[in-house]
C-alpha cells in the first residue's frame, strides 16, 4: 500500500471540506466567485453543489425515464420539453433525487456538432472515448480467466456532449473520500449513463493561478442537457437532480432546466474546418528555451545524485499563443478530433471559465464493476510519411536504451499501484510501439480484477500521478516539478473523464490547451528526463506535441462545410 500513501499528496484524505461557496473571499476578485455569491448564479443553468450534500443520506429515486424514437433533434426537442411538463404535474414523491429523460435518435449526429451549435453562456462540456481497435481487451479476458461476464457496457457510446449542470461537485480543497462518495450518491448502475464528467488539478495542493480558479482542485457536473452520440444513432437527454437539504427542490430543479431547454438550438450544424481563420500576433514559452535547459541539466545533476531516490522526472512548457480574434475551443476540438481517432478528446468549461480542452492518447484507467485496466505510454518519436522510414524510427525507438528505461519505468510501477488494489494483474504486450498520427510512442497495457466494488478512489489514489507526467519516485518528482517549473499546470496532466454507476473511465489530460477569450490560448506540453536525456531533443519533443494544436493557427485561410441537420 506504499503507492497509495505516496499519492495522499495528490489526493485529499481530509474530511473537513470548505466548498466554493463559503470560502469565495480567496478569489473575491475573480468574475467566477462573484457569480457563485449572486442570484444570477441559478440562470447560469447551475443548480446544487454535491459536495454540500450528505453524502450518507441515499437519494429517494435515481432513474432514467426512456421515451420513444424520433427522427431528428428537433423532435427531440419538443419531446423533451412535454416531458419535462408532465414531470412537472407528476413529481417524484421524494425530497431528493435524480431523473434523466432521454429521447433516441434514429441517425448518428456527432456530439460535437450538437455542442458547437449551443449557446456559450452554459457551462459545458465533452468526452469522446479513443477507438482501441487491433488492441486487445484485457478487462474482457480477465473476465473470461474467472469464468463470467464481463458485464454489459455502453461500448458503442462514441461521445458525450453536455451544457449546464443538474449536479455540480467543486472544492477548493484536494479531492477527498467524501467527495468521491458525494459523486457516487448520485449515481446508480440501474442508470448506466446518468454520469458526472469533470477532472481534477495534477497537484491539488498548489497554489492557484488566476486562469484555473474557476476549476477549483476538482470539478465534476452532471450534464442538464446532454447529447449522446453512438454507433448509428444519438440521445438526447435531460437530468434533473434535487435536494430539499441544500436547499434545492425539484420545482427548482424543474424551473431551471426548462429555462436551458429554451434555449437549446435543435439546428445542428456539420461543421470541420481545415483552419480555425486566425492568425498567430504572438507566441511566449514558459519556460524559454534558455530557462529550460539549465532545468534539464538540474534535473540530470539530482538524477546522478548517489543520496537521490529520483530517477525520472516530467518536466512541462506552456505555450502562451496570441491570436487576432478569439479561438473557438469546440471548432479546435473538432479539428484535434478529425486526426485523433486513437485518443480521447475532451472539453470542461464550467461557469465564467476558459476551455480546456485536449486530444490525448493517454488513458488512466477505465472500470468496468470489479475489472480495471490501465496503461504505460512513454518515450516519443515522430511519424514520418514514408513507410521505410516509419519503420526505421519505430527500431530505433524499440532498441533504444534511454527510451526503455523511461518506459520501463513507467510501466513497473503502474503494474505495483495496480497489484495494491488488485488480485490478479496481467500485462499485455510487456512492450510495443503505438502510433499516433503525429507521433509514437512505447506502450503496454495493464490489467486486473478489484477486491472490493466502487473503488475508484483508491484506484486514483494508486494511479495518479503516472510516471509518465510526473515521474518516480512521485513525491520527489512533484517537490522538484514545484521548485522549477514556474506556472500552475492546473488540470494538465490530472485525470479528466467521467464517474458512472456501472463504469467509470478517465484519461491523462495531456496535449490540451486552456482556451480563453480575448487571451488566445495556453497550450500544455511535458517530456520525462531520465539519465542520458539531452536539452535539445526533450526541447524538440516539446515541439512536436504541441504541434497539433499549432499547425491550423500558422496560416489564415480556412475552408469551412455547413450542413443542416433537420
Amino acid at each position: 500500500m506504499a503507492s497509495l500513501q505516496l499519492s495522499s499528496h495528490f489526493l485529499g484524505t481530509n474530511t473537513t471540506k470548505h466548498n466554493s461557496i463559503s470560502i469565495s473571499h480567496n478569489y473575491s476578485q475573480t468574475p467566477f466567485t462573484r457569480l457563485f455569491s449572486c442570484k444570477k448564479f441559478m440562470s447560469c443553468s447551475m443548480s446544487m453543489n454535491g459536495c454540500e450534500g450528505d453524502f450518507k443520506t441515499p437519494l429517494g429515486t435515481i432513474e432514467t425515464r426512456t421515451m420513444a424514437a424520433v427522427l431528428s433533434p428537433t423532435a427531440a426537442t419538443e419531446r423533451l420539453i412535454s416531458a419535462v411538463s408532465d414531470l412537472k404535474s407528476q413529481p417524484p414523491p421524494f425530497s431528493f433525487g435524480v431523473v434523466r429523460l432521454q429521447v433516441p435518435i434514429d441517425q448518428q449526429i456527432g456530439a460535437i456538432d450538437w455542442l458547437q451549435s449551443q449557446n456559450e453562456i452554459h457551462p459545458r462540456c465533452f468526452f469522446s472515448r479513443r477507438s482501441d481497435v487491433g488492441r486487445p481487451d484485457l478487462l474482457l479476458d480477465l473476465a473470461s480467466d474467472n469464468g463470467n461476464g464481463r458485464g454489459s457496457s455502453d461500448n458503442d457510446l462514441v461521445s458525450v456532449a453536455g451544457i449546464g449542470s443538474a449536479v455540480f461537485f467543486r472544492d477548493l480543497d484536494p479531492f477527498s473520500h467524501d467527495d468521491w462518495r458525494s459523486i457516487r450518491r448520485f449515481l446508480s448502475s440501474s442508470s448506466p449513463l446518468i454520469r458526472a464528467y469533470g477532472g481534477m488539478r495534477f497537484d491539488p495542493n498548489g497554489k492557484i493561478s488566476v486562469e484555473w480558479e474557476p476549476f477549483g482542485a476538482f470539478y465534476f457536473a452532471v450534464p442538464q442537457v446532454e447529447f449522446n452520440e453512438f454507433g448509428g444513432s444519438s440521445m438526447l437527454a435531460a437530468t434533473l437532480a434535487w435536494d430539499d437539504e441544500l436547499s434545492w427542490t425539484l420545482e427548482d430543479a424543474i424551473e431551471a432546466l426548462e429555462e436551458t431547454m429554451l434555449q437549446v438550438s435543435s439546428v445542428v450544424m456539420r461543421l470541420r474546418r481545415e483552419s480555425l481563420g486566425v492568425s498567430v500576433l504572438s507566441k511566449n514559452h514558459v519556460p524559454t528555451k534558455g530557462a529550460y535547459y539549465p532545468a534539464v541539466e538540474k534535473a540530470l545533476e539530482m538524477i546522478k545524485q548517489k543520496s537521490s531516490s529520483l530517477n525520472k522526472v516530467v518536466l512541462a512548457r506552456n505555450s502562451r499563443i496570441i491570436t487576432d480574434t478569439d479561438i473557438d475551443p469546440i471548432a479546435w476540438l473538432a479539428q484535434l478530433q478529425s486526426e485523433g481517432h486513437d485518443a480521447y478528446q475532451f472539453c470542461l468549461q464550467p461557469p465564467g471559465a476558459p476551455a480546456f480542452i485536449g486530444n490525448t492518447p493517454e488513458r488512466l484507467f477505465q472500470r468496468n464493476q470489479l475489472g480495471v485496466c490501465s496503461e504505460a505510454l512513454a518515450a516519443t518519436r515522430p511519424r514520418s510519411a514514408s513507410t521505410a522510414r516509419d519503420m526505421e524510427i519505430e527500431r530505433d525507438l524499440l532498441t533504444s536504451p534511454k527510451d526503455d528505461l523511461e518506459f520501463s519505468i513507467v510501466r513497473e510501477n503502474i503494474r505495483e499501484k495496480l497489484n495494491s488494489i488488485c488480485d490478479k494483474v496481467v500485462v499485455k504486450p510487456q512492450k510495443t510501439v503505438r502510433k499516433l498520427a503525429r507521433v509514437q510512442h512505447l506502450y503496454s497495457q495493464l490489467a486486473g480484477r478489484l477486491r472490493r466494488e466502487d473503488d475508484e478512489f483508491d484506484i486514483l489514489a494508486a494511479l495518479h500521478p503516472t510516471p509518465a507526467v510526473c515521474g518516480l519516485p512521485a513525491e520527489e518528482a512533484r517537490l522538484l516539478i514545484k521548485e522549477i517549473e514556474s506556472f500552475d499546470r492546473g488540470m494538465y496532466a490530472g485525470p479528466i473523464g467521467f464517474f458512472g454507476g456501472k463504469e467509470s473511465e478517465f484519461a491523462v489530460g495531456i496535449r490540451s490547451a486552456l482556451v480563453e477569450k480575448g487571451l488566445g490560448a495556453l497550450i500544455y506540453a511535458g517530456t520525462g528526463i531520465v539519465a542520458g536525456s539531452n536539452p535539445t531533443s526533450e526541447w524538440n519533443e516539446l515541439d512536436l506535441k504541441i504541434s497539433q494544436f499549432t499547425k491550423s493557427i500558422e496560416y489564415e485561410a480556412t475552408t469551412t462545410t455547413l450542413q443542416t441537420i433537420n
